[in-house]
Order: structure tokens, then sequence, then C-alpha cells
């Protein structure tokens, strides 16, 4: 079966732009505030503090800064949520030993996207324009400042036992569940759900190879 994965052409753009905002300085829209955006708030002040650390600075510290990193976007994402969304339909049918599958992998895949840009990335900070929600639901709306460039990044929320976790991430008016879900129906329509856990693997495999 021939590999119909296809990159999604927002994703550099997306990654970068979320390294940005959970790696350096916020500047908030005067006078706004939110449980939603204080929660995003909490992230950053995190990977803040573990960014800033001079000790994990030091290349034999490198794994362990990457794993703490890890955990404090984990701790936000809503993973689960995010991967049932991407695969749509599908999802319903698989067993919680396939769901637990899946997830890892597409956790797997997103963070191993991500994962460098946090070492290699520098720039301006990040405008908070303003927060909507409808019950257990929000968004966050950020613009992304890195020199002469301004990109428009949005997080969607879920409150999970009254805390908000992000399960999409919209750059541009893209959005990342949105776009995965179609990369997936193709595959599946053009082959199984076998084929693209194993393209997954694949994927995910391939860009933690040195």
């Amino acid at each position: 079966m021939k590999n119909t994965w296809t990159e999604w052409k927002g994703g550099s753009l997306w990654f970068t732009a979320l390294m940005i905002v959970l790696c350096m300085e916020v500047m908030e829209a005067p006078g706004y505030a939110g449980s939603p955006t204080d929660s995003m708030k909490t992230t950053i002040d995190e990977v803040l503090r573990i960014v800033r650390k001079q000790e994990l600075k030091q290349p034999q510290n490198a794994e362990e800064r990457r794993h703490l990193l890890e955990k404090v976007v984990e701790a936000r994402f809503d993973y689960t949520e995010m991967s049932r969304r991407a695969l749509g339909a599908p999802w319903n049918q698989l067993t919680d030993q396939q769901k637990q599958e899946f997830v890892d992998l597409f956790r797997k895949l997103l963070t191993n996207s991500y994962a460098d840009k946090i070492e290699t990335y520098s720039g301006e900070g990040v405008q908070y324009l303003n927060e909507r929600t409808e019950k257990d639901y929000a968004e966050v709306r950020t613009k992304v400042l890195s020199g002469k460039t301004e990109i428009p990044l949005d997080y969607r929320l879920i409150n999970r036992s009254d805390d908000w976790r992000v399960y999409d991430v919209v750059v541009d008016g893209v959005s990342l569940v949105n776009n995965y879900r179609g990369q997936f129906t193709k595959i599946l329509r053009a082959s199984s759900y076998s084929d693209l856990v194993d393209q997954l693997r694949k994927k995910s495999d391939k860009l933690t190879a040195p």
C-alpha cells in the first residue's frame, strides 16, 4: 500500500507558533482576564521556568529537559480528545486498547514534531486578544509576534473536572484536528485502520530518528 501521508501545509507554522506561545514572554491585552486564559498562562509560566533553568541547558541534561517540557504540555493538552476528534466516527468502533494505542501514537507524532523547536526558536512574544466561553467549551485567541510577522493562533479548550484542557489549535484559520481528520479519512477510505496505525507509527519513528 502506497504511503498516502502528506504533511499539513501549516504544520511547521503551527509547531513554531506553539513553541513561541509556550516559551516566550507573554504580553497581555490591557484589562483582560479569564479562566481559560489563566490556565494557558499557568502552563506558559511553568514552561518558562524550565526553559530558563541554567542547569537544564547543559547538553547532558537535554533529555531531562525535554521530558519535563513534554510533561507540562501534556498536562494542558487533552490528547485523548484530540485523537477522538481527529479520527472521527471510526473512534467509536475501537476497543479500549485500540483507543489507547491510537492516542499514544498521535501524541508521539505531535510531541516529536515540536520538540526541537523549543531549543532553536526565539521570538518577541505573544499577545492575548480575547476569550470566548460557552458552557464547557472555550476559545482563547492569541497573536504570536516574531519580528515583523504576526501569526493568529487560537486555542480551543474543554473543561475537564474544573480544568481547561486544549483539544485543538487553529493557526491562521487552519485547524490542526480538522487537518489530520482529513488525512486520516483519506487513508481509511483507501486502505484500513491497521494501515493508518502503521503509517502513524512509521511517521513517529521517522521523526524520532536522529
